[in-house]
């Protein structure tokens, strides 16, 4: 069964059928009230438990995410913290949620070396592994 999922940069116009969209960065967006996340194209809900640690993500913005011998490790372990039982559950339930309606997973960054692409991979995953 095709995921209705999909990725977006928070602040960006809703673009059709992309359904809710699921904050997915550690952090909530500063000076925005939460009532108006969604007005302002940020997320209907935030999810950090998809997010990566607080550790992870200093660990990042203190090195070059676009050096790839960074970013690959900064994937391995943003894949291990994935793999405790909140997260790994979280994902299992999101992999089910876009086999039925039209999720979509956002973060502040505008390059292509961002977790939710990673995220992404893993719900895909995770839904190969739950199909009946």
């Amino acid at each position: 069964m095709p995921l209705h999922l999909s990725t977006y940069v928070y602040g960006e116009p809703r673009r059709r059928s992309e359904g809710v969209r699921i904050g997915c960065a550690r952090l909530p967006a500063r000076g925005v009230r939460k009532e108006e996340y969604a007005a302002r194209g940020i997320m209907d809900v935030w999810l950090p438990t998809v997010a990566p640690s607080r550790e992870l993500l200093g660990w990042a913005l203190k090195n070059d995410l676009a050096d790839d011998k960074t970013w690959n490790t900064y994937v391995r372990r943003y894949r291990r913290e994935m793999k405790d039982t909140d997260a790994r559950q979280t994902i299992a339930l999101l992999a089910l949620i876009a086999e039925n309606m039209p999720i979509s997973l956002g973060c502040y960054c505008r390059t292509s070396h961002c977790h939710r692409f990673e995220l992404e991979r893993l719900i895909r995953a995770a839904a190969q592994n739950t199909s009946p």
